[in-house]
């Protein structure tokens, strides 16, 4: 999942480059600490206080860039050094491979069950025997209505010939060649070469609609009205509707891909009670709330959806009666299928002057 956190705001981001996050004149006596190991910007600095407030416990909160970061140095490690981390499902599935990743207490997780069971029981943690959500992307599509002659319900209707030269996409070949095979009935996680191929043949009659493919800040060219229509990250969809409340959000008929966030306590985390504490707190709903309308990203907590503000709720909520049958994570692959997604990912580059 492509980090853009929504509001990584400059006064945001200062609030998480620190250890401990409020003052030693306002704490009250530490009753020990929590090593929290993300990336920048994934709480406001409210509930990181407040949680500090509530149990004693200070936060020292370390960012990392990369997954592949975080996995190295959780190796260096030996799966001690941090208490709590957050980071993507498809490099958490290495980490409980490797040994690195401590089984849940769940004894110790009071308010579990306030997670939607639609993101739960994934290919990376198919027992939910290590993790615990906290956020998901899912890959949607926004367009103005105002600008665009088409009504558009799923992926099928971007091949409109009414688009042509108006629609921008992320530069994710996974999520893009996916659009494809979607279209075509078929899983994102497919791994027959010769179907990933058609994909591809259905994915070049795409090329005459598209004007951007990139990854940084693509609302800005939908807000600016450079595209009409746009199949963009989940952050840069929350930016794009609060500037723009008129934008129309699509959940594909076709099913939607998406990516999730979790939880996990490391093997040997100095911390481990501080850590199912943290956890603890942010699963209520009210805390959660606050997260997420933060963050950017689907709310994962379903206790929360209906405590969400009205002015967030279509973007980070999913529809009411939304069935776990239209979703589907976007998983790793074998190699060669991988190699295939390259070639036709790099043919239709092309074939768009990209």
């Amino acid at each position: 999942m492509k980090k853009l956190l929504a509001f990584a705001l400059a006064g945001s981001m200062a609030a998480t480059l620190f250890t401990g996050c409020s003052s030693a004149a306002s704490q009250p006596e530490s009753k020990g600490e929590l090593n929290l190991f993300t990336w920048m910007g994934m709480f406001p600095d409210e509930v990181l206080k407040g949680f500090e407030e509530e149990t004693g416990i200070t936060v020292n909160y370390s960012n990392f860039d990369t997954d592949e970061t975080m996995l190295q140095k959780l190796i260096q490690a030996e799966g001690g050094s941090y208490d709590l981390i957050i980071a993507d499902d498809y490099i958490i599935q290495t980490a409980i491979e490797q040994g690195l990743v401590a089984e849940l207490d769940k004894s110790k997780l009071s308010n579990l069950g306030n997670v939607n069971p639609i993101y739960q029981g994934q290919f990376f943690d198919p027992e939910d025997a290590y993790t615990v959500p906290y956020g998901a992307g899912v890959q949607t599509i926004v367009y103005d209505p105002n600008t665009v002659n088409v009504e558009i319900n799923g992926y099928a209707d971007l091949w409109d010939a009414a688009l042509q030269d108006n629609l921008a996409i992320i530069g994710n070949y996974r999520v893009i060649n996916g659009m494809a095979l979607k279209v075509m009935g078929e899983s994102y996680n497919t791994t027959d070469v010769a179907t990933i191929q058609a994909a591809g043949e259905k994915l070049l009659e795409l090329a005459p609609n598209i004007r951007l493919i990139k990854d940084e800040n693509l609302q800005d060219d939908l807000l600016s009205g450079e595209v009409g229509a746009a199949v963009m990250y989940t952050s840069q969809v929350t930016l794009a509707k609060l500037a723009n409340p008129d934008l129309k959000v699509v959940f594909p008929e076709e099913g939607i891909g998406l990516g999730i966030m979790a939880q996990f306590i490391p093997a040997k985390a100095p911390n481990a009670d501080a850590a199912y504490q943290f956890i603890d707190y942010i699963l209520q709903p009210e805390i959660a709330k606050q997260c997420f309308e933060h963050l950017g990203y689907y709310c994962t907590n379903q206790a929360a959806d209906e405590l969400i503000e009205e002015e967030y709720r279509e973007f980070l909520t999913l529809p009411e009666g939304f069935s776990a049958d239209a979703t589907e994570m976007i998983a790793p692959i074998s190699a060669e299928a991988e190699e295939a997604h390259v070639q036709v990912w790099t043919e239709f580059k092309n074939a768009c002057g990209q």
